[in-house]
């Protein structure tokens, strides 16, 4: 075999190497390239599927935010309703006329004043004179003060245990503390079905 044999032979043996290693690496390089793809592709289907449900939970908690955002206006609402059926009630209480006035006196007196208590008048209670007729206000040993109480109705009775206060925001607050609800109910009952 000539020297030109053997050159020509271990060139084409070490092309075929070359080829050989070359495809080899092209196979290696598909293969890294198509698990890298692979690895993208789940890494991708993932955050998607993490940002899915990140949105979800950001939607929901906004849906809830609002909900909640929606019933505060509304019971500030009914409360505003309510607020001004007790504002009315008040105005009528004030503007009862003088028959009525004194037989709510009269009543209120029966049923808290204990012996000795002192009546302490709204500035704008004008039926001093008749209340100090009553029979309950000599049977008890009522005093009529002087003084007069800074409310817009009623009175206040002052005594040596206890003092109570029966002016008309306080009494309309004692029954809003009881009947609120029960108003509520009556007021709203349509949102109830």
């Amino acid at each position: 075999m000539s020297k030109e044999a053997i050159v020509e032979r271990i060139v084409s043996d070490a092309e075929a190497e070359a080829r050989e290693i070359l495809r080899a690496a092209e196979e290696k390089a598909a293969a890294i390239a198509a698990e890298a793809s692979a690895q993208a592709e789940k890494m991708r289907a993932e955050t998607e599927a993490e940002v899915t449900e990140r949105a979800g939970r950001i939607r929901a908690g906004r849906e809830a935010s609002a909900r909640l955002d929606g019933a505060k206006i509304l019971l500030a609402e009914k409360r505003r309703v309510i607020d001004s059926v007790y504002e009315q009630a008040r105005d009528e209480l004030a503007s009862l006329s003088e028959k009525e006035f004194l037989k709510l006196t009269e009543r209120l007196l029966k049923e808290y004043a204990e012996e000795g208590d002192e009546i302490v008048f709204s500035k704008l209670y004008g039926y001093t004179d008749a209340v100090s007729k009553f029979p309950v206000v000599k049977e008890r040993k009522l005093k009529i003060s002087d003084e007069r109480a800074d409310v817009r109705g009623g009175f206040w009775l002052r005594g040596k245990t206890s003092d109570k206060d029966l002016s008309f925001a306080s009494m309309l607050r004692a029954d809003r503390e009881i009947y609120q609800s029960e108003i509520a109910q009556e007021l709203f009952k349509s949102e109830q079905k």
